[in-house]
């Protein structure tokens, strides 16, 4: 069974690029025709999905998202990384790893004004 974790910094200030990373166990983030996605949960909303990253390490994202946000991965390692950029307070969420119908825990990001 996957297992995905995230880690990273619980809060950034505002302006600044928020990089998390998840770490993925017990399945190969290069397993074919499977994608790996960060999505996130702002207070009092419904899960947004951020993007993707593919088997093949081609990436998509969402068109809100997209000037923002990047994914990349370190298959060494068996990772994948989200940074977004120029973050603001709205940019305050649980944010979640998902593939290979995995979850992450989530973790709390906070962004300071």
């Amino acid at each position: 069974q996957v297992q995905l974790q995230e880690s990273g910094p619980g809060l950034v200030k505002a302006s600044q690029t928020l990089s998390l990373t998840c770490t993925v166990s017990g399945g190969s983030i290069t397993t074919k025709y499977y994608y790996w996605s960060w999505i996130r949960q702002s207070p009092g909303k419904g899960l947004e999905w951020i993007g993707y990253i593919a088997y093949s390490g081609s990436t998509y994202y969402s068109p809100a998202l997209k000037s923002q946000a990047s994914i990349s991965r370190d298959t060494s390692k068996n990772q994948f990384t989200l940074q977004l950029s120029s973050v603001t307070p709205e940019d305050t969420a649980v944010y979640y790893c998902h593939g290979l119908s995995g979850w992450g825990q989530g973790t709390q990001v906070t962004v300071s004004s």
